[in-house]
């Protein structure tokens, strides 16, 4: 392995986020050529099957991270996570924002059929959403953060799995049906408004060819409302735990 190389592995190894490319250059003090052919020598070098590490590339840069039959020691060794992982609502907020981002809590509320105040504080909290900018109704709108994209080992946001991939059961498509039918009837005043400092209605995001424009509305997004719907004794999301 030659010099360049050597110092690109020991950038890496230091940082506790990926680097790019870029950053790399402008460290070690070398074109961009040079990198990419040292980023191709430590590939080479790490390649899966070979070693414990492997040379990733996630959120925009590279990394070195466990190799994937390793997760299971991985697990037993870390098996009491830093934070606790993250509840259904949580996990089905996070959802929202990252295949509909920029977007606003009024709509997230909307499509939930349940306050979005809760769920969207902690992902807050623990950096996997941000704000960004304002809707043209003036709610504060969000997007995911890069620590989202290095958490579910994603490049950028086009690398998330396409939507018409989703197969729902009966069961999962008599929920939406609900949900919307509650955000409708919330727009007729069947249901409890917004709070007064995001009373404005947004249009609710198209979802599906049978979503009709009146099934869209507020949803009281009251933490009475959010503590009904999203008890603190919410199960856990089996399937990502933030740690």
């Amino acid at each position: 392995m030659n010099e360049r190389a050597k110092a690109i592995e020991a950038l890496l190894f230091v940082s506790p986020h990926p680097v790019s490319e870029d950053a790399l250059a402008e460290a070690i003090g070398c074109e961009l050529d040079q990198i990419s052919a040292g980023l191709e020598e430590l590939a080479l070098a790490w390649a899966e099957g070979e070693r414990g590490l492997v040379l990733k590339q996630v959120a925009g840069g590279y990394t070195l991270a466990a190799a994937a039959e390793n997760d299971e020691a991985a697990r037993r060794l870390l098996s009491k996570p830093r934070t606790p992982p993250l509840t259904p609502a949580q996990a089905e907020t996070l959802a929202i924002v990252a295949y509909l981002q920029p977007v606003s809590r009024p709509e997230i509320t909307r499509i939930r059929g349940v306050s979005a105040d809760s769920a969207s504080g902690t992902l807050l909290e623990r950096g996997l959403i941000e704000e960004s900018g304002r809707s043209q109704f003036g709610a504060i709108c969000f997007r995911t953060t890069e620590l989202f994209l290095r958490l579910f080992g994603l490049s950028s946001i086009g690398d998330l799995p396409s939507i018409s991939e989703w197969d729902p059961s009966p069961e999962e498509q008599s929920d939406l049906r609900e949900r919307l039918m509650a955000a409708g009837g919330a727009r007729l005043g069947e249901a409890a408004t917004a709070d007064p400092g995001e009373s404005e209605q947004e249009p609710l995001p198209q979802i599906g060819a049978e979503a009709d424009e009146g099934e869209s509305a507020e949803a009281d997004e009251g933490a009475e409302a959010e503590a009904a719907q999203e008890p603190d004794g919410d199960q856990p999301a089996n399937a990502f735990a933030a740690n």
